[in-house]
């Protein structure tokens, strides 16, 4: 994605509001990294678009305090998915 920064931190704001999006699925949804993703959202957008960086930070806030929840949810997926139920071992 070769575009401005100011362009692109509307963009990810728009992405990430739309979609209720984390920083990590906006970064891979756009084809850049987190930390460009983190700097567009909390500085370029602050000055860009004051309005949409407001609702941006609401949802990353939402996120952050969701994220033990998501992390444990997938931790028993991938475990859930290594274990025989009938036997209750381990196969990789």
């Amino acid at each position: 994605m070769k575009t401005q920064p100011e362009g692109r931190a509307v963009m990810l704001g728009k992405f990430i509001t739309e979609n209720k999006a984390t920083v990590r699925a906006a970064a891979k949804y756009f084809g850049i990294s987190k930390s460009t993703v983190h700097k567009d959202v909390s500085e370029r957008l602050r000055t860009d678009d004051p309005e949409l960086y407001a609702k941006v930070k609401d949802i990353l806030e939402i996120n952050k305090q969701e994220r033990h929840i998501r992390g444990g949810l997938a931790t028993k997926r991938k475990y859930e998915a290594m274990t025989c139920h009938k036997k209750g071992r381990f196969y990789r």
